[in-house]
């Protein structure tokens, strides 16, 4: 009995069938792509104070280490400008200061206490599970700067931060005076590893809240 297919059709129906299949794929020709959704981006605050400009310095390498990560955000301010809705939309800080005293600035000190007084961190705990780092700069090589940066991750611990280091053991410094006048390619070298490390740790440990 002759066949009612045309000749060559059952090498046709395989890939006919197939082609079924993969219509019924969501996202499969009706232009919809089956990538990912694109991540938000990770969101770096690097705010400092500055009186003769060494500190500055060192918070803009922090910003470039910081931007070396793709999807990366970064905001440079001082600490006087940060706004409440530009500390709480950050998913990490790198808070920097001069040394005073083996201490930090009056200016930080008073950024931190801000968060509560003026940005109403608690009880919300608003600050809870964000990255945070820190920097300093001093005069000599024993003038407190990792006191001064232990400080400034005191108070972030205290508001259950997840702090990290680079360029250092507790962060990036810089000593400003003597045989060592300013901050050196060095100093800037460290201040960069500091914001790519910020950067690194911010954005994996947002991947993973995401999942």
């Amino acid at each position: 009995m002759r066949s009612e297919f045309p000749s060559g059709s059952r090498l046709r129906l395989p890939s006919t069938l197939f082609l079924c299949l993969l219509l019924l794929i969501p996202g499969v020709g009706s232009g919809e792509a089956l990538a990912e959704e694109p991540a938000s981006p990770v969101k770096v605050l690097v705010t400092y104070h500055s009186h003769s400009g060494n500190t500055e310095r060192m918070a803009e390498a922090v910003v470039e280490g910081a931007k070396s990560i793709p999807g990366t955000e970064v905001l440079l301010k001082r600490v006087g400008q940060v706004t409440a809705d530009e500390l709480f939309s950050a998913d990490a800080v790198v808070v920097g200061s001069p040394v005073y005293w083996s201490n930090m600035s009056g200016e930080v000190k008073t950024f931190f206490d801000n968060w509560q007084f003026k940005f109403g961190v608690f009880p919300e705990l608003k600050m809870k599970n964000k990255v945070g780092a820190a920097f300093a700069t001093g005069g000599q090589v024993s003038s407190g700067k990792e006191v001064t940066m232990l400080t400034i991750l005191a108070a972030m611990l205290g508001n259950q931060m997840i702090v990290v280091s680079g360029g250092g053991a507790f962060g990036a410094s810089a000593t400003t005076e003597g045989n060592s006048p300013g901050i050196d390619n060095q100093e800037l070298a460290d201040a960069k590893a500091l914001g790519r490390r910020v950067a690194e740790v911010a954005a994996r440990f947002k991947a993973g809240s995401a999942k």
